[in-house]
């Protein structure tokens, strides 16, 4: 079964989804305010500018899974998605991941940005967690996040290590596949698939789509 392939920050929701969750963060006061801001923002730039130090960044961003106890993060994510995660779903995002379905393809998500954030926004597609390959904060024996993570970050490169071995679990392949992404962090993984599509692709990756001959899609 042909696989596609989705980025998504900014690709299926109209948003980033990593940066939202810090200045939700932010604005309840469950961090140190103008400190985590500052540096939220500054990790930010670096993604879009390709220069991020992805462990540096996950050693910020995990923080405050540690500090805080599943119950409480629980409740947290869930006033988050009600937020702000809602009102950036995109529905042309539904219809492109449903038409894949209907065509017979394997449809996963597959982002940089930690499962704790991401399963439920991808639960929102109809994307199980067997289907979306992302960062893996890690727990302890008793399910708290310790602040590392387990495995390769799902970032640049890494998605490809990523997706090897989830095809490897699953016997799948490139074969036919379909990749959709906004971002040129993720050049690795769109020059590795048969069908790569750019969806409001940054200035870089849109210089590169336009290089390739690649398509371009707006689903906002």
């Amino acid at each position: 079964m042909p696989l596609a392939l989705f980025d998504l920050d900014n690709t299926l929701i109209n948003g980033d989804s990593d940066h939202l969750w810090g200045e939700f963060l932010v604005r309840h006061g469950r961090v140190d305010g103008a400190h985590y801001r500052r540096e939220n923002d500054r990790f930010y730039a670096q993604y879009l500018e390709g220069t991020l130090n992805i462990d540096d960044w996950l050693a910020f961003q995990l923080a405050p899974l540690a500090a805080n106890t599943p119950a409480t993060l629980a409740a947290w994510h869930a006033e988050f998605m009600r937020d702000e995660i809602e009102a950036i779903l995109l529905p042309a995002a539904q219809d492109l991941i449903d038409d894949h379905r209907a065509r017979g393809h394997t449809a996963l998500i597959i982002t940089a940005t930690n499962r704790f954030i991401t399963e439920p926004i991808a639960a929102r597609y109809g994307i199980d967690a067997e289907h979306l390959i992302a960062t893996e904060p890690e727990r302890n024996a008793q399910g708290v996040f310790t602040g590392k993570i387990v495995g390769t970050p799902c970032y640049q490169h890494g998605k490809i290590t990523r997706l090897n071995a989830w095809m490897a679990q699953h016997g799948a392949n490139l074969e036919d596949s379909h990749f959709y992404s906004d971002s040129h962090n993720d050049l690795p993984l769109l020059r590795a698939v048969t069908h790569p599509t750019v969806v409001h692709a940054d200035p870089t990756l849109a210089a590169a789509a336009q290089a390739n001959g690649w398509p371009s899609l707006d689903l906002r």
